[in-house]
């Protein structure tokens, strides 16, 4: 039936249909309903919007986009379809293009809570984490019991080295939402740096579900009682418990039931982790590596100078120094060290304000990407599944006296692991 003027979007009680469908997870449902709808209202740019939503929580984002474009391209200034359309675009790693999208919602609805918090979310991603702090303290304002924004601004704070603050926010978020896993998690972290070590661990529990046995084979691994841990993650069956027991059963150096643990789940996934304890086997034991993630791992270890420190007279090495000297970057308490012997900053060196560190952060994505070009014609899973948007889980720096060293550990999240070293002036500390 042809719409006609009086009739040209749908009725609220359609659009209810819809929004009872994707409040209950039946998206599929939900889009075939507004695969109806559209039929009768082409130009309702409600159903759009819907259906971006949709698409985007199923993980299809190029139909997901088209629809919200759709939306905007019929109604201009729909702050929710930009908003959504900002959210998923900063899914995809598209945070120039997501800022956009957020600060036009914002122009449209200034008391958009959520618009404020995602754009904090975008303005801290490209490490303008004073911008990101404002706009967190807006969309609270706005929204007191906002978890998500005090969860956010926790982080801001954490990130400037303002840990007590941060704490504060987190544990208003904890209070607003008690199932906010995210929030226990980023709570332990504040302990950490602190060297709280009982409450962070208890945190940290909580943000990985309180599971008892779990929790006590990560204890047990932590004492080096491998086989005791191996027997409660086993019973635990919860999260990574077959590569807990399989790093156990290696640093138990217990490689025969390695073996037999590694064959069991080779085809199950192929996490690095696990590949790196696979690689480590084969390298060691001159076997074949089951998996094709690294096979041959010391071949993709690459040592360079990069070109930014070394120009104008190392003036950027010596930008960076002045800040790691007189910026006010808390020095938290690090496990890894020898004694006293060093000192490591906390939160994230790349998303602070000082100039030196993005300039730092620019320098080494673009000699990751010239990295990746060196082997990318490699056949292996560590080439093939390379991130196409290079970004840093983490930064910090490591001020070391002499003597001093660090004792052998594994950075798990990272896709690489990698230090900069820079040529410190003499009688620097």
């Amino acid at each position: 039936m042809a719409s006609t003027k009086k009739n040209l979007n749908a009725t609220q009680s359609d659009l209810q249909i819809v929004q009872n469908y994707i409040s209950r997870g039946e998206l599929k449902d939900a889009l075939i309903a507004l695969d109806e709808l559209s039929k009768r209202y082409p130009k309702d740019a409600n159903l759009f919007f819907l259906g971006g939503t949709c698409y985007g929580r199923l993980g299809h984002r190029e139909q997901a986009f088209l629809c919200f474009e759709e939306a905007i391209k019929i109604k201009p200034d729909f702050a929710e379809a930009h908003n959504n359309y900002g959210f998923y675009l900063k899914d995809e790693n598209e945070t120039s293009k997501a800022l956009s999208h957020h600060k036009k919602a914002i122009k449209i609805k200034p008391d958009f809570a959520e618009a404020h918090n995602n754009l904090g979310i975008c303005l801290f991603e490209l490490s303008r984490p004073n911008e990101a702090l404002s706009h967190y303290e807006r969309a609270i304002k706005i929204k007191p019991d906002f978890a998500e924004a005090h969860n956010n601004l926790g982080n801001v704070l954490k990130e400037l080295g303002q840990i007590s603050d941060a704490i504060l926010s987190y544990k208003k978020a904890m209070n607003l939402r008690p199932d906010f896993q995210f929030v226990f998690s980023n709570l332990a972290a504040c302990y950490a740096d602190l060297g709280q070590a009982d409450e962070a661990n208890k945190l940290f529990s909580k943000a990985r579900g309180d599971n008892k046995d779990y929790e006590q084979g990560i204890l047990l691994m932590e004492k080096k009682y491998y086989t005791k841990a191996i027997e409660s993650f086993e019973v635990s069956r919860f999260l990574d418990w077959q590569e807990k027991a399989l790093e156990c059963c290696y640093r138990n150096k217990d490689f025969n039931q390695f073996k037999k643990k590694i064959d069991a789940i080779k085809q199950k996934n192929c996490l690095p982790f696990l590949a790196t304890l696979s690689a480590h086997y084969a390298q060691n034991f001159k076997v074949s590596d089951p998996y094709n993630f690294c096979p041959s791992p010391l071949k993709f270890v690459h040592h360079e100078q990069i070109p930014e420190l070394m120009e104008n007279d190392q003036q950027l090495v010596k930008e960076v120094v002045k800040d790691i000297s007189t910026a006010d970057i808390l020095q938290k308490y690090q496990g890894s060290f020898n004694g006293t012997a060093g000192q490591q900053s906390s939160g994230h060196l790349f998303r602070r304000p000082e100039q030196s560190f993005a300039k730092l952060s620019d320098a080494l994505i673009k000699s990751i990407k010239k990295y990746f070009l060196q082997f990318k014609n490699e056949d292996n899973e560590f080439i093939r599944l390379f991130p196409s948007n290079i970004s840093f889980d983490n930064a910090w720096f490591v001020k070391m006296q002499s003597g001093g060293y660090l004792t052998p550990h594994i950075h798990e999240k990272g896709w690489i692991s990698g230090a900069v070293y820079l040529e410190m002036p003499k009688n620097f500390f």
